[in-house]
């Protein structure tokens, strides 16, 4: 497929068959201008650690420097939950797309997108088990011009995490849940310099998970995070609808803040639906690198019991279209 030049050329995977994979490398760049993987079957994973060829490897199944593919079909993953790789890696493909292929059991994240340009993803299925760890659904790093749109995603992590260098994301009409919400980040651990901007989360639906719409960086980074919206969104008993961490550590808290990621010009609006808490807003900011331009506009989130919803801010510039209810969210 690769090796020949011309027309575009396609790989099989046939309907009513299962292909067990090692971990196995697509490597370009290939000779036609495009290529696609026509994906009709089920490939599975090894049913254990042991039982890999490279248990070295992080990737299972990876693409690399293959510009132009697409990876469509009815087809279906079965990562059997046996390790701790990622499912589909693709790596420096660009003008990538992935159509309606179904992924389960990942054992860690489903898809990686790695410095990657123009990809659409759509009409793909990616499930785990809620309480699985690590099983991102969709990676993104270091790419940009990113389009994911009409997909489900239940998992035991992120639906989608939005991680450093990622740029023009665009991601509408996804159904996420189990899972731990759209995340952007999370961003400048160990003091890294992270950047991620234009990034749109809108006409979504989130069903009982852990968080909505959700922004964390580490103390002590640097670089920023900005332009970015979450709008239309419908909320089903959500644990953090609206969240903004800029002091997210994940073990214990550090004493001293020099830094942090610059977060500016975020907008929540119009967003819906019912807490498990009660509350609904939480935009913890550094007291190094406040959170500038934040805009939070109709907003409409019940708590489950009835109880009347709690806004926490902290270190937050910005406004509100929407009432009493968020105003005491800015500093003056």
């Amino acid at each position: 497929m690769c090796g020949s030049g011309g027309n575009p050329k396609t790989l099989l995977i046939p309907s009513n068959k299962t292909f067990l994979l090692q971990p196995l490398l697509f490597q370009g760049p290939c000779k036609s201008p495009s290529v696609q993987v026509k994906f009709d079957g089920m490939i599975v994973a090894p049913r254990d650690k042991t039982a890999w060829s490279d248990y070295k490897s992080s990737q299972w199944i990876s693409f690399k420097k293959i510009f132009g593919l697409t990876v469509n079909g009815s087809g279906s993953i079965d990562g059997r939950g046996s390790s701790f790789w990622k499912q589909l890696y693709f790596k420096k493909c660009n003008d990538l797309n992935i159509i309606g292929i179904t992924s389960f059991n990942s054992p860690r994240n489903h898809i990686a997108i790695i410095k990657c340009k123009r990809v659409k993803i759509t009409k793909i299925k990616l499930v785990a088990p809620k309480d699985s760890p690590n099983t991102d659904g969709i990676d993104i790093s270091q790419s940009s011009d990113v389009d994911i749109y009409d997909t489900v995603i239940g998992t035991g992590d992120d639906c989608v995490a939005i991680n450093n260098g990622s740029v023009n994301i665009n991601i509408t009409r996804m159904n996420c849940g189990p899972g731990h919400g759209i995340s952007v980040g999370s961003l400048g651990r160990n003091g890294e310099e992270s950047m991620v901007e234009n990034i749109q989360v809108t006409n979504s639906t989130f069903v009982r998970t852990e968080n909505g719409a959700r922004i964390k960086t580490w103390p002590n980074g640097k670089g920023y995070a900005k332009n970015i919206l979450f709008k239309g969104l419908t909320l089903k008993d959500t644990k953090n609808p609206i969240i903004i961490d800029q002091n997210y550590v994940d073990n214990g808290r550090l004493d001293v803040e020099e830094s942090a990621v610059a977060i500016s010009n975020v907008t929540f609006t119009d967003i819906r639906g019912t807490s498990q808490f009660d509350e609904i807003i939480k935009i913890d900011c550094s007291k190094v690198t406040y959170c500038k331009d934040i805009v939070l506009t109709k907003i409409n989130i019940a708590t489950v019991d009835g109880n009347k919803p709690i806004v926490k801010c902290k270190n937050v510039y910005g406004k509100t279209i929407n009432g009493d209810e968020v105003n005491g969210c800015f500093e003056r």
